[in-house]
């Protein structure tokens, strides 16, 4: 299967004596990757955390159709990804295909307070940023993947996560702020927000450099075009990679839903919905660097579906019986961990699968999976809710994740070699 074989990078040693343990560092272009998406994230979540309370309890959507809505918001950006990735790689231009990716998500701020509360508008404008962010993810991870040594790349992917989760903290702090000092100051946050995604995008654009070329890919590879992006999953091990990662997808609950339904058991204040969102980055940035490494040192696998166990029993502590507070710090714990566990280390755990010269194709066809998978979650999730109640919807999904997670455990197994193996 193929390997990263770059030698410029390989890990650095600092030898202190015999025997001195070493630890993968992290290059510069993951940092500056990583205060990027700091950037974004702060401006995207300013305005993100509150599309719950505005749809639900503000426009009065039913439980399917805020499915329906928020499976568009995590999934809509896959129509562009495969496309994006294979462009990046093709023209050696991840950077470049980031940026337009960056720009666009940064310009719907601005169309923000001229839609007004036009709900088809506002959506387009959702749209926009969503594909934005389906152009930029793929080079981005590409960038990040080639930019870091074979095993130090979920400490990599780690340390990018635990910066852009540190957005997703900030963003609604900073929205919290501003409305505080200047209440109903809405355009203020949309101004804002414009402001901070214009800072991420000059990071990317002035500091950050173009990963060194790669060998052109040999006669017999797959091309940098949609046709070799399909022919990537002719390859078992990464076939199997992508059904894993989309099956779980599909049992996963959107937090948008989580937080709902946390709502729902212990019938709190609404508008404290996106302080939950706090809550989980939180705990996300800080276990993002801890858990890559612990994924490097003991099989990226192993975390990977550990993760799910985690979610899994998040599940379960939504069903349990009302507790209050402890219950809420519990479940936001539990996403965190959950979050920390699986997406970077799945990046890594698809590094390793895929020849450089196809990075960027090979994991937007991984994430383009796992994203329609959310999307179908969402819609399911939302129709068994408002057909038959919100345990019922959370049971169903709670004994799909357990059958797909063992499944998983299995597959990955059954995976030769390195980094899928969990056994």
């Amino acid at each position: 299967m193929y390997q990263v074989t770059d030698a410029q990078t390989l890990l650095r040693h600092r030898r202190r004596g015999v025997g001195a343990r070493v630890s993968p560092r992290v290059s510069r272009t993951v940092v500056l990757l990583g205060l990027t998406s700091m950037f974004t994230d702060i401006s995207s979540e300013m305005v993100a955390a509150i599309l719950p309370l505005y749809l639900v309890f503000g426009l009065g959507l039913s439980p399917l159709a805020f499915g329906v809505v928020d499976g568009l918001y995590q999934g809509v950006a896959a129509l562009v990804r495969v496309a994006s990735g294979v462009i990046g790689d093709r023209w050696r231009r991840h950077k470049e295909v980031a940026a337009v990716g960056y720009a666009i998500s940064a310009v719907s701020r601005l169309a923000m307070p001229l839609v007004g509360g036009a709900w088809t508008a506002l959506g387009a404008v959702v749209m926009a940023d969503r594909t934005g962010k389906g152009i930029r993810t793929a080079p981005r991870d590409a960038m990040i993947s080639l930019s870091s040594p074979p095993d130090g790349l979920a400490t990599a992917f780690g340390v990018h996560r635990a910066l852009d989760t540190a957005g997703a903290m900030l963003g609604p702090l900073v929205a919290f702020g501003i409305l505080a000092l200047a209440p109903r100051g809405y355009d203020a946050v949309f101004v804002a927000s414009f402001c901070f995604a214009l800072i991420g995008l000059a990071i990317l654009w002035l500091f950050v450099e173009n990963p060194p070329a790669q060998p052109e890919p040999a006669p017999a590879a797959p091309r940098p075009t949609l046709r070799g992006a399909a022919g990537l999953l002719g390859e078992r091990r990464f076939r199997r990679l992508v059904l894993v990662g989309t099956a779980l997808s599909v049992a996963t609950v959107t937090d948008a839903f989580v937080y709902l339904s946390l709502q729902d058991a212990l019938d709190f204040e609404v508008t404290l919905l996106p302080l939950l969102y706090i809550g989980t980055a939180l705990v996300y940035m800080l276990a993002a660097v801890p858990i890559g490494r612990l994924a490097d040192r003991i099989g990226r696998a192993k975390v990977y579906v550990g993760g799910y166990v985690v979610l899994l029993a998040l599940y379960g502590m939504l069903l349990a019986p009302a507790s209050g507070a402890a219950q809420i710090v519990a479940c936001l714990l539990l996403l965190g961990i959950y979050y920390a566990a699986t997406e970077g280390v799945l990046m890594a755990l698809a590094s390793t699968q895929l020849p450089p010269g196809l990075r960027g194709t090979g994991l937007s066809v991984l994430v383009t999976g796992t994203s329609l998978g959310r999307l179908g979650s969402a819609i399911a999730f939302g129709a068994l809710w408002a057909a038959s109640g919100t345990a019922t919807a959370l049971a169903v999904f709670a004994v799909v994740l357990a059958l797909t997670t063992a499944g998983a455990a299995i597959a990955l197994r059954r995976t030769e070699g390195g980094d899928a193996t969990i056994a």
